[in-house]
């Protein structure tokens, strides 16, 4: 599942896309009637949540609303 191209929620499936600039990982999808995107956190930054992607955990922001 790590590396997969697509995901599923519920009885539907979303493409995973890479972000242009850093390579990221990115879907959009459609939760209980709103958009959001899940966009994955950037090792490379500052925060107390890239120290926990540096070392090894898998997190992910999620977005909606423009926020």
């Amino acid at each position: 599942m790590e590396n997969a191209k697509t995901i599923e929620l519920g009885p539907e499936r979303f493409t995973v896309r890479s972000t242009l600039k850093r390579g990221l990982r990115q879907v959009d999808f459609v939760f209980d009637a709103h958009e959001i995107r899940g966009l994955e956190q950037n090792p490379q930054t500052k925060s107390s949540w890239a120290q926990m992607a540096r070392s090894g955990k898998k997190v992910m922001q999620f977005l909606g609303e423009g926020r």
